[in-house]
């Protein structure tokens, strides 16, 4: 039965969730019933409800191990954090359960890009979102349960779900005790009752055996009539024997608790109380209806009077939280290009770096005396290169020299050694 009494239309509920904030961006302040302020436990305990039937408990607090909410949990403040945290998870959980997908939040998003997206979704199911998005990041209050409550209401209608008709317990009334020896009696009486039925049941099955078993009885009665007008019985023993079988003859037929005689007679009892009762209460009735509707006429003229004299605190904390709005866009533009330099800045300290550390390098180079010295080493090297290669040159020379007089003389030899025979042949 408790489910049952979670039945809320949701057309009614946003029209209770939207009297009751009384705010909204450009609307005029709507008026707050003396009830208002409580509104959000009546949400609050609808919501858990619909939470059960969406098997919350399986789904959502084992895998995330997290501890069940008590009915006024986001009702009223106890650890905003926590509370935050666990509007945000709880959230993305019924949009997921909707038929929409959404990214489970992290512990170190940041809380106003979640709650933007989550107000987004909530639009993007036709729900309205007429309050600033500050109201959220508490975690509890009537904003949040109402955000839950529409969220949880739009997963209902994704998985098919429909209220049924409440089922009502129907009490069993005790039967009447009966007597072991009228139960008894009864219970004989019950099962002759049957076999005679069962008897009936079986005649009728054959038209020709019921007839021949009427004329059977019939000749048996006529009989029997015949003994009883020839009976030869005393009077006095029947008489004794009528008193001796007299109270075993005592039939009790209990009382049915399903005899609608009964429940009228129930009825009628219950009418003739409610109405000496009601003859009683209604002038007190009368008297509290009469006093609580002068309570409320004075409550709404008090209100309408506080109205009309903070009307002008009222506006200037609007203009102050547009203005307080605009400061804060400016400080997140701000914040955005003072990023960008930030990344800027780094770029250039690298490229500094980097050059920093080539100039040190030239300059070690540069007054380093090593590479002086091995040019040094390798002059020397070259010189005493240049002096063998001299000498070898010498040697060369001289070897060359020595082969061309060589040759020089071989010629000048050859040469005499032909001049001498032709001398001698021309003078023989």
């Amino acid at each position: 039965m408790a489910d049952t009494g979670a039945a809320v239309s949701p057309a009614g509920l946003e029209d209770g969730v939207s009297r009751s904030r009384g705010e909204g961006a450009g609307e005029a302040v709507v008026e707050r019933g003396p009830g208002a302020a409580y509104h959000m436990f009546v949400v609050m305990e609808d919501l858990v409800e619909k939470l059960k039937l969406l098997c919350y408990e399986e789904e959502f607090l084992r895998k995330n191990n997290l501890k069940p909410p008590s009915r006024h949990y986001f009702a009223l403040p106890t650890n905003p954090g926590e509370q935050f945290y666990m509007f945000c998870t709880l959230a993305a959980w019924l949009i997921n359960k909707a038929g929409r997908p959404f990214e489970q939040p992290q512990e170190y998003d940041d809380p106003s890009a979640i709650i933007s997206n989550i107000l987004s979704e909530l639009r993007s199911f036709g729900r309205t979102a007429d309050f600033p998005p500050s109201k959220l990041k508490s975690g509890y209050g009537e904003h949040v349960c109402y955000v839950l409550d529409c969220l949880a209401e739009e997963a209902l209608k994704y998985i098919g779900f429909t209220w049924k008709r409440p089922t009502y317990l129907v009490e069993e009334l005790e039967e009447e005790i009966i007597p072991e020896d009228d139960a008894e009696l009864t219970l004989k009486m019950d099962e002759e009752f049957v076999e005679e039925e069962t008897d009936n049941e079986e005649n009728f099955a054959d038209l020709n055996a019921l007839k021949a078993q009427t004329y059977h009885l019939d000749m048996k009665e006529s009989a029997k009539q015949e003994d009883i007008l020839e009976s030869t019985t005393d009077a006095a023993e029947w008489s004794l024997e009528v008193e001796r079988v007299l109270p075993q003859l005592k039939v009790t037929i209990g009382t049915d608790n399903k005899d609608w005689r009964i429940h009228v007679e129930q009825m009628h009892q219950h009418k003739n109380g409610i109405e000496s009762a009601l003859k009683e209460t209604e002038g007190f009735l009368d008297k509290l209806h009469n006093e609580t509707s002068r309570s409320l006429e004075k409550i709404s003229s008090r209100e309408k009077y506080i109205n009309n004299q903070l009307e002008h605190l009222v506006q200037e904390y609007r203009a102050a939280q547009a203005q307080l709005s605009e400061a804060r866009e400016q400080y997140q533009q701000g914040k955005s290009r003072v990023a960008e330099k930030t990344r800027v800045l780094s770029e250039l300290t690298e490229e500094l770096e980097k050059v920093k550390q080539e100039i040190e390098e030239r300059g070690s180079s540069m007054t380093d005396g090593a590479p002086l010295v091995k040019i040094k080493q390798s002059l020397t090297k070259l010189k005493q290169e240049t002096v063998q290669m001299d000498i070898r040159t010498g040697v060369i020379e001289h070897t060359l020299l020595q082969a061309k007089l060589k040759e020089k003389s071989n010629m000048t030899r050859d040469m005499h050694a032909t001049i001498i025979p032709e001398s001698a042949v021309g003078s023989n």
